[in-house]
Formats: C-alpha cells, structure tokens, sequence
C-alpha cells in the first residue's frame, strides 16, 4: 500500500511538541491511574474497558494485553480510512493505557489492605475522585492535539461516512455499543459505564478548553 508523506503526520513536529508531548504522557498515566481505580471499586469502566473486561473473561490474557488486542481491531479501520487520526497519542494510548492500570492495579494490592475495595465505605468515597482523574486524563491527552486512540477515532470516521447523524449521536450510538457488547461478554458495567457512555463526549470538550490554555 502506498502511503502519501503527507499522510503520516504522526511522525510531525506541531508547535509546541514537547509541551505536548508531556501532556499526552501525563494524560494517558492519569487516565490509566483512572482506570485502575475505577476497575478496583467494580461500579463500572467506560465502554472500551468494559468491552475489555469482557474478553478478558474468555481468554487468558492481562487486561492490558486485551485492551491492547482490542484496540488494534479498530486501527486496522483507521489506517484503512483516515491515517491523519494516527499520532504520538494513538500510540501512547493504544500501547499503555491498559498496561499502566495494572500496574497500578498491582501497586493497591501493595500497598492498601487486602478487601480495601471491597468496602462499601470506600468503593463509593472513591467513586467521583476515580471518575474525575479518568477525565481528566482523557481530556489532556486528546486535547494534546497528537493523535487519538482508535477507539476515540472511529465515531469521527463514521461521522464522514454517515451524514445524517450527527457527531454527538454517533459517539453516544458508539459508546453505547460497546457498553453492549461488555454487557454480554460479562464486563463491569455500572453507574460509571453509563455515565461515561452518555456524557464522556461533552465533559471532554468542556475540560478540553481549559486545557488549551496550559499549551499557551
């Protein structure tokens, strides 16, 4: 196949690179220190990791290994049909996020008592501090502007193919979907799976916008 040079601008310097560069990396660690937290106190994940979780239920991998499995699912779809949404991001995304929430995973079972999460008290206590820093995280490494995840690219795909529908309805459709499908295959869904699947979109573009000011 061949890939115009200007098709690759992932491999770009933008203004700015390495302030954006630390913002991806601070976002996708943030979002996977999230991740871990809101997998530990078991009241839902966003509907990628819920979809994750599922698959995890039938085969005898890491969570990170079928995050990462399933993410390459969907970069084959967007290599196919849209190469300017591969960055520094969809990378740093795709490749560690699972990965860096086990291990930090692996750091509670370290450090906090054994049942700690299995405490009503401190499943709930957590529940908006995880949820928080899970946004947070997200909204830092899209706003980065370096590429974004195949998962977080494929509803702008679908958004230029089916014209009728708008962005916000074709998002919410996709998140849904997922959830959906980690709903059969036995994932974690909950209170926070269906937060995210409905209002992820819009919480995102409204932190985006404050975070646009660090890079200036």
């Amino acid at each position: 196949m061949n890939f115009k040079i200007k098709n690759l601008a992932w491999f770009a310097r933008p203004p700015k690179f390495g302030k954006r560069m630390a913002m991806m990396l601070c976002g996708v660690t943030a979002q996977g220190l999230g991740l871990s937290l809101l997998r530990a106190i078991n009241l839902g994940t966003d509907p990628c990791s819920c979809l994750t979780q599922g698959v995890t239920n039938y085969v005898n991998l890491s969570f990170g290994t079928c995050q990462f499995l399933c993410h390459l699912v969907t970069f084959v779809f967007v290599v196919r049909y849209d190469l300017s949404r591969i960055g520094f991001g969809t990378i740093g995304n795709m490749c560690f996020l699972g990965y860096i929430s086990d291990f930090f995973r692996w750091i509670w079972s370290l450090i906090l008592p054994a049942g700690f999460f299995e405490l009503t008290v401190s499943r709930y206590a957590l529940l908006l501090p995880a949820l928080a820093i899970f946004l947070v995280g997200a909204a830092a490494y899209i706003c980065a502007g370096l590429g974004s995840s195949p998962y977080d690219a494929m509803p702008f795909i679908l958004s230029t193919h089916i014209k009728r529908f708008s962005f916000k309805a074709i998002r919410m459709t996709w998140d849904i979907a997922f959830m959906l499908g980690g709903l059969v295959l036995g994932g974690d869904v909950g209170i926070v799976t269906i937060l995210v699947a409905f209002f992820l979109g819009p919480m995102i573009t409204l932190m985006q916008k404050k975070m646009e000011v660090l890079l200036d």
